[in-house]
């Protein structure tokens, strides 16, 4: 009986055994995958990833060079400054890219930053921030606050809804919390939306609120955190051909300005309007039919 008892406390424990590992591995996948230790020293841009709270390399980022950004000369001039002082350490603000769409915001922005550490060999880093993780932005500072480089956190496209509760993560980051913005980060941010939030939506604030201006302030007050607002406008024909000339040099493109104009206007008509992105994409299109690879 014994020997019989003794078999029968070794399957308990072995099924026992197997129901705790099935428990475990059902707790380790709940839990979501774990924590990844993030390199700085990996790269100059970075993406963060919100679910692993980890900063991922980017080792080939999509940019174009600054030399072929045209048509906004003064506001890629004041940015340039701007971020050159940040990343030599002196005081800068935090800047809010508004305006039309395809006019070279967030292009402008990466461009930039190849220009200044390709040149001025400064340790700034470019991390992009996905508008849905602004939440998460905390966390993202945790990590990178004491750390010895500099940041430019980039968030492309951002815009705030209505109930949308995100933007007050956002402003208490940029300066409006208790530990305010780290000294080593610095934030550009672009949108199609001067306020960041549809024209629509605020007016309904005003007609709704019982204290209209107070309600409308508080949704309006987080652009007032950027310091520069520097503002894109739709391009002219000059600035769309200037585009064209720009890319087709660059690229070593076949076919005369005469040619490459008249195909450029062609293709931005059936657009329905000019843009870099349309200037790009016409680029992009011709580089295709001559059997030529754009090598930035």
């Amino acid at each position: 009986m014994a020997r019989g008892e003794n078999h029968l406390d070794t399957g308990a424990t072995e099924a026992l055994l197997a129901e705790v590992r099935r428990l475990a591995d059902a707790l380790e996948r709940m839990a979501g995958p774990a924590p990844r230790e993030s390199d700085l020293e990996a790269a100059d841009c970075f993406v963060w990833r919100a679910e692993q709270s980890y900063l991922a390399p980017v080792e080939k980022p999509s940019r174009v060079g600054l030399s072929l950004i045209q048509g906004v000369d003064h506001v890629r001039d004041i940015l340039f400054e701007n971020t050159l002082r940040f990343a030599e350490g002196f005081p800068a603000n935090n800047a809010l890219l508004w305006g039309a769409r395809g006019m070279g915001k967030s292009s402008l922005v990466k461009a930039i930053h190849a220009e200044i550490t390709s040149k001025n060999t400064l340790p700034l880093k470019l991390v992009e921030l996905y508008r849905e993780d602004i939440g998460t932005l905390g966390d993202l500072l945790d990590i990178i606050r004491n750390a010895p480089y500099r940041f430019l956190l980039f968030t492309d496209d951002l815009s705030f809804d209505h109930d949308d509760a995100a933007y007050k993560s956002l402003k208490a980051a940029l300066d409006g919390g208790v530990e305010g913005r780290p000294e080593n980060v610095l934030l550009y941010a672009t949108s199609n939306r001067r306020h960041l939030m549809p024209r629509d939506m605020i007016e309904n604030e005003r007609s709704t609120a019982i204290n209209p201006s107070e309600a409308v302030e508080e949704k309006v007050s987080l652009s007032d955190r950027f310091g520069l607002w520097l503002g894109f406008h739709k391009c002219s024909q000059d600035d769309y051909l200037a585009m064209i000339d720009g890319y087709a040099a660059h690229f070593r493109l076949d076919g005369t300005p005469e040619t490459l104009h008249a195909e450029a206007l062609t293709w931005a008509t059936t657009r329905g309007g000019r843009s870099g992105r349309v200037a790009w994409q016409f680029v992009q299109d011709l580089a295709g039919r001559q059997r030529k690879r754009l090598e930035m």
